[in-house]
């Protein structure tokens, strides 16, 4: 398994993520870990895949939508 080092963490930074790992029961590696984990699970491809997907849920309910675009710019308008 891979290893990565940070250096250079000021003090504030690692009280509040020891601060952090207490509070949820973990060792600071593990809420670092943890941490880095969910960072890297968010590609932006991801959350389009995600947009398209409930657009096409919204799309298929039938359900009618107003223009948020025309929205926007009668809002700006006033």
């Amino acid at each position: 398994m891979a290893q990565v080092l940070v250096r250079n963490l000021t003090d504030t930074v690692v009280a509040r993520l020891k601060k952090r790992a207490r509070s949820r029961g973990r060792s600071l590696q593990a809420e670092v870990k943890t941490i880095l984990e969910e960072a890297a699970k968010e590609a932006p491809e991801d959350f389009w895949k995600e947009a398209d997907r409930i657009r096409e849920q919204l799309h298929r309910s039938g359900r009618k939508f107003s223009d948020s675009a025309a929205l926007i710019r009668e809002d700006r308008d006033r």
